[in-house]
């Protein structure tokens, strides 16, 4: 079989500073591959931008710890020099950035940006450049792509400046795209727009695609594999299909249980995940998710989980000290609409003590410092 176009495995990335060491990435492993779609789920300060920023070698810094293997296309990113990194930057893997207000140089116009990232890693003039930025700017759905090219992004509508982003990240037809909250702040009309623009873009390129989100909702029809991110760390990964259909984390319920249904009768309150993730510096004993998990019991907080099959299944992994058993009985009951309190007499009385519930303070003990 083919070497997966992206491997990461063990990818540490800490930060020194002032208060402490930041541990924003904390030993996490996937692979990607050609023309395949990951999600990396979480809330904000779990880490799924650093991950990403660092394979870009965008968080090399003289108070950075990085540590672990990135290899893409064979080659190892992690190790590569500036100069290297620069070459595969914007035509080997590109990607879109969170703010395309803040991405985008104000004082510059928008196809002269597009060309200036062709003629950095392509052998052409400037007029064969700036054709090609017309091109992309129309292949995303941008109308008079050649007077819009002549426009500042102060002139684009959000949907526009975000879809000006992704035709500039695959105006050299990168094989790896990165998609960092592609759709935060566009309304859903547009965010529905922007999501089969990359699909269909991803299609014709045959482009492997990363998306990260904090909204499962986002990547529920496009993304193949998903992995679901907690301080630092990923405590769930699996098929699409799998996650949505059959998860065994906690906080991926969490995640599920946050987000609208169109089959929920009219008025029904979203269930919140209790409390907000911990401080990078001075992460909670044991399992992470502990402080507000609502099946917790005591030894949770001592004994750290780590990722391990479900049932014997390599492509279904999950970091929870419950047992399978456990947990698919506790999704079947939430599923069923028992709330989280009720399900969790299931988990009391099994002879371990138990560490009582979450509060709506769960995970306030110090500040978090780094975002996703």
């Amino acid at each position: 079989m083919a070497a997966p176009l992206l491997e990461v495995e063990d990818l540490r990335v800490h930060f020194e500073t002032e208060d402490g060491l930041v541990k924003a990435v904390d030993g996490i492993s996937y692979t990607v591959d050609r023309g395949q779609t990951l999600g990396i789920v979480g809330e904000s300060g779990s880490g799924k931008s650093v991950s990403s920023l660092s394979i870009m070698g965008l968080t090399r810094s003289r108070n950075a710890r990085i540590s672990g293997t990135v290899r893409f296309d064979g080659r190892d990113l992690l190790g590569a020099s500036d100069e290297e990194l620069r070459t595969i930057r914007g035509n080997d893997i590109a990607m879109i950035f969170q703010d395309p207000l803040s991405s985008l140089h104000p004082f510059y116009k928008v196809g002269s940006q597009i060309v200036e990232a062709v003629l950095s890693h392509k052998d052409v003039s400037k007029a064969q450049a700036y054709d090609r930025a017309v091109e992309m700017l129309g292949l995303v759905g941008i109308p008079e792509p050649r007077r819009r090219a002549e426009s500042y992004p102060h002139e684009f509508s959000g949907g526009m400046r975000q879809r000006a982003m992704i035709a500039m990240a695959l105006a050299n037809d990168p094989k790896l795209l990165i998609a960092d909250e592609p759709t935060t702040a566009l309304d859903v009309t547009v965010q529905a727009q922007i999501l089969e623009l990359i699909e269909r873009l991803q299609s014709e390129f045959d482009t492997a695609v990363v998306v990260i989100t904090h909204d499962l909702g986002v990547v529920a029809e496009m993304a193949d594999e998903i992995s679901v991110m907690y301080a630092g760390r990923i405590v769930e990964k699996g098929p699409a299909d799998t996650i949505f259909n059959g998860p065994e984390h906690p906080y991926t319920w969490g995640l599920l249980s946050s987000i609208p249904r169109m089959d929920a009768p009219r008025g029904e309150e979203l269930v919140p995940i209790p409390g907000r993730p911990p401080s990078l510096i001075h992460l909670p004993g044991g399992c992470s998710f502990h402080p507000r998990c609502p099946y917790v019991r005591d030894a949770h907080r001592r004994v750290e989980p780590v990722l391990e099959p479900v049932g014997g299944d390599r492509a279904h992994e999950v970091a929870c000290l419950l047992d399978t058993g456990t947990r698919k009985k506790l999704w079947g009951e939430l599923q069923a609409g028992v709330k989280p309190a009720e399900a969790r007499k299931d988990v009391i009385g099994v002879g371990q003590p138990d560490a009582g519930p979450p509060t709506q303070d769960a995970g306030l003990d110090g500040p978090a410092e780094v975002t996703s």
